[in-house]
């Protein structure tokens, strides 16, 4: 029997018949820009054509700044717990455990050692997929460790921020989060060892409001949201309509929140380049 048929209306294929293009094979930034999920990675995760830097994680970043994505993993088994036994739609014990499974991911960081353009370095990264990249206590934690990692090895350190913010469902424990991370970050400027932070879509709420703003160097990406309270939560607040590009990367370059902002290919480069330039060394 032929895999079609004729009707008057045209040439149909059997519903059962249909070939479905895998999912996944394509991406479409919100320009409209279609790009080939092969070609998009082969990029950077960069859509080519109207330079939209889709939203990665921490595996996507160590790839891009370890060399040969070679690294050591600190603290890789820290899980949270659920102090409060907090309960909102659901109980965040449960939420915990969804959000391991789906993102294979123990928390909403990650944070490693390596080398990167054969110095050694590092590297704490947020994953927005784990609870939208809420800061906890174990995020705290980690953080705070991996400083402490760097100020034991003497090893420049970079921050990695993606956040929407405090981790409601550990209220005073997340919140305590920020007041930690930043004494720690003083501890690391007081040993004199360089931290670059680098700010990426979106950078939010107790994130922004402490290590995301504290770097020896603050740098962003692209197009990348920046702020404590959302644009909408600002504008109900004030009553007043927001300027054009309000809390974008470029608006807050503009207004001296940031150093500079970097492409996503050229980010090894420029953050190696500002380490050599603190720790005056030779550049090569």
């Amino acid at each position: 029997m032929a895999w079609f048929k004729r009707t008057e209306k045209g040439i149909q294929t059997p519903t059962e018949n249909k070939k479905d293009v895998p999912k996944g094979l394509w991406y479409k930034s919100p320009t409209g820009k279609i790009v080939d999920a092969e070609e998009l990675a082969r990029n950077f995760y960069v859509s080519p054509e109207d330079g939209y830097h889709v939203r990665i994680g921490s595996k996507e970043y160590f790839e891009i700044l370890f060399d040969n994505n070679e690294f050591e993993e600190l603290d890789e088994n820290m899980t949270a717990k659920d102090p409060l036994k907090f309960v909102d739609t659901k109980k965040y014990s449960d939420r915990l455990k969804d959000a391991i499974e789906k993102t294979k991911l123990k928390d909403a960081v990650r944070t490693a050692v390596g080398k990167s353009k054969g110095k050694d370095l590092v590297i704490a990264c947020m994953d927005f997929a784990f609870i939208g990249g809420s800061m906890g206590a174990v995020v705290g934690e980690k953080i705070a460790r991996a400083i402490d990692h760097s100020i034991k090895n003497n090893i420049p350190f970079l921050m990695i921020s993606k956040s929407g913010g405090a981790r409601m469902m550990e209220a005073a424990y997340s919140l305590m989060q920020l007041a930690k991370t930043s004494a720690k970050l003083a501890q690391l400027a007081d040993a004199k060892i360089p931290y670059i932070s680098l700010c990426t879509d979106p950078t939010t709420g107790g994130t922004t409001a402490s290590y995301a703003m504290l770097g020896d160097v603050n740098i962003s990406e692209p197009g990348a949201l920046i702020g404590f309270a959302g644009p909408r939560v600002v504008k109900d607040t004030t009553g007043k309509d927001l300027p054009e590009g309000f809390q974008t990367a470029e608006f807050v370059l503009e207004h001296g929140f940031l150093d500079f902002i970097t492409p996503r290919k050229e980010l090894k480069d420029k953050i190696n380049l500002y380490l050599d330039l603190i720790q005056n060394n030779p550049i090569r």
